[in-house]
């Protein structure tokens, strides 16, 4: 087994534990702000291909030699999440939380509207390929597209009445 690549597993790994506290605190203090939640019946089921995603990297991954270009882009992508993160700070969650006050546009949301959902897309593709694992990237890309297909509908949605203020 190569360190560096069970480093990077435990890294996702790491990385997605943590970013659930934060989603659970964050949730939790936009609720008692009187914010509300939509969406909330697809959510099992994101959680639950995203799960299989990171079992899949680590079941078929845990033996592969890292591609290193892959990794670097991959860290670069590490930014652009910290980027995402600190913008929108304490509105940060996993959940399709509705704060009735002004979206955020500022940092990545002042060029692009979903600029965690395409640093997630990113993700599911560039993590397998730093292990070389190819079809694990084309089955999550295609069941995330599916699972984007109804989230950022039931978004948008929501959000609308708040893009006319």
């Amino acid at each position: 087994m190569e360190m560096a690549t069970v480093l990077f597993l435990a890294f996702i790994i790491l990385q997605r534990l943590s970013e659930l506290v934060i989603a659970r605190r964050n949730t939790a203090l936009l609720l008692a702000r009187g914010a509300y939640e939509v969406g909330a019946a697809h959510y099992p089921m994101m959680v639950a291909m995203h799960s299989a995603w990171i079992v899949c990297l680590v079941l078929f991954g845990y033996d592969k030699v890292l591609s290193f270009g892959w990794l670097t882009f991959f860290a670069l992508l590490q930014v652009i999440r910290l980027w995402v993160l600190i913008s929108l700070g304490s509105r940060w969650t996993t959940r399709i939380i509705i704060l009735e006050e002004p979206l955020i546009v500022s940092g990545p949301f002042k060029y692009v509207s979903h600029p965690n959902y395409m640093l997630v897309v990113a993700e599911i593709i560039v993590a397998p390929l730093v292990l070389g694992l190819v079809w694990v990237a084309v089955i999550f890309t295609l069941l995330n597209a599916a699972m984007l297909w109804v989230r950022i509908e039931v978004e948008h949605k929501a959000l609308a009445p708040l893009r006319t203020k």
